[in-house]
């Protein structure tokens, strides 16, 4: 079976609009959250988000024409900014890749369209497509494969790497560029999340996102676009590209259970892990890094880490595991990519990620969750695990490239 490498990232978030942004930000502990401005708080029971400001357009407009962009919403930008970003970065090209072996998958959620007031109903028809942003990417890059986009809740862009490993492994596609963007903050989502008892209504921005501690009381949102450039072996070493890492596992699952709540005790998300584990043909102990799914809800972290024991046994206290959503917000459909760079990055520097705002531990909660600073631990393989509603599970295991 093909081996399938990662070759390129791309990443815009509320602490970084490149890849190195993000990451330098996110060792030294920063948060994204705030008080959010992009509607007014008045009437929310959550005031708070991880917000990406508009400098991120700068990035866009590096790789994007102004008249690409007009049909296109803010957070369809943000998938394009981390898009042109991991492709240059990869450094495929017509010349040494062949676009009819070339795929584009997208997990998006809702591309957020909110100003179908001040826009011609044309724009309004464009604005509204889920497909946009796959599209766009085909069509600047040449990609003559598939082309679409996909929606499982907050494993969308996790499905969308699986997907992809899947197409190059199967010989459809020697590339593959995959990823997600996550809705931004909009009246109605908020409304939304608020009703489904979802969201912390805490209003401090330093605790309102706290996974794993005692006092956790729902996720926050964040916004933002990731992408991965996912290669064949032989096609990345046949153009001398630079190889990240390997992308050893990839699951998708569903529960068949709820449309919001986990199965009892985690035994879903257990599944997924002994899933991926299984399709890297890896065992338990090869892991040395986990990026839990951690919303900072209370049935989420609990069976999340009752999972992570039934998968690991004592192992599981070991090994360093951490949520980046309490510095970039819950970013849904682009979750599963930018907490998969985090993976990567952690391979590639041996610094593993903190859980910012860690505060009073929960005695049901007693793993190593790197509390509020990041740890110096070599990681030959991480596991990142991407669990949405509807019961939608996706586990992604990176293990560092041996060439």
């Amino acid at each position: 079976m093909k081996k399938v490498v990662i070759t390129g990232m791309g990443a815009v978030t509320a602490i970084g609009n490149t890849v190195n942004d993000y990451w330098n930000n996110l060792i030294d502990g920063k948060s994204g959250l705030r008080t959010f401005t992009r509607i007014p708080p008045d009437n929310h029971d959550t005031t708070v988000a991880a917000e990406v400001d508009d400098s991120f357009e700068a990035e866009t407009s590096k790789y994007w024409k102004k008249r690409q962009l007009n049909s296109t919403t803010a957070i369809v930008r943000m998938g394009l900014a981390s898009a042109g970003e991991a492709v240059e970065d990869s450094g495929i090209t017509a010349e040494n890749t062949d676009g009819n072996r070339m795929a584009v998958i997208y997990g998006v959620v809702d591309n957020s369209y909110y100003d179908y007031e001040t826009v011609s109903p044309l724009n309004q028809t464009l604005r509204r497509m889920p497909n946009t942003l796959p599209a766009l990417v085909s069509m600047k890059y040449g990609a003559k494969g598939p082309s679409f986009n996909l929606s499982t809740a907050c494993a969308s862009a996790a499905y969308a790497v699986t997907l992809g490993k899947q197409f190059i492994e199967s010989g459809l596609c020697d590339v593959v560029i995959a990823g997600g963007i996550s809705n931004t903050v909009t009246h109605n989502i908020i409304t939304g999340f608020n009703q489904l008892l979802a969201m912390s209504a805490n209003p401090d921005p330093d605790t309102a996102s706290r996974p794993f501690t005692k006092n956790r009381d729902g996720f926050i949102m964040g916004e933002g676009g990731g992408t991965l450039i996912l290669e064949s072996e032989e096609h990345a070493k046949a153009r001398n590209a630079k190889i990240y890492c390997e992308l050893a596992g990839a699951v998708m699952l569903s529960e068949a259970y709820n449309l919001t709540a986990p199965k009892t005790n985690g035994e879903g998300m257990a599944v997924s892990m002994k899933a991926a584990l299984e399709n890297a043909s890896m065992a338990p102990e090869s892991i040395d890094y986990i990026n839990a799914h951690g919303t900072s809800t209370n049935l989420n972290d609990l069976y999340e880490t009752m999972a992570i024991k039934e998968v690991f046994g004592e192992k599981a206290y070991d090994i360093p595991v951490s949520s980046v959503k309490a510095a970039i917000g819950h970013t849904m459909g682009a979750g599963g990519a930018l907490e998969a760079i985090a993976c990567i990055k952690a391979i590639e520097t041996g610094i593993v990620p903190p859980t910012v705002h860690y505060d009073e531990p929960d005695p049901e909660l007693d793993l190593n969750y790197v509390p509020n600073k990041a740890q110096n631990h070599t990681v030959n393989a991480a596991l990142s695990n991407s669990f949405g509603f509807g019961g939608h599970n996706s586990t992604l295991i990176f293990r560092k490239y041996e060439g």
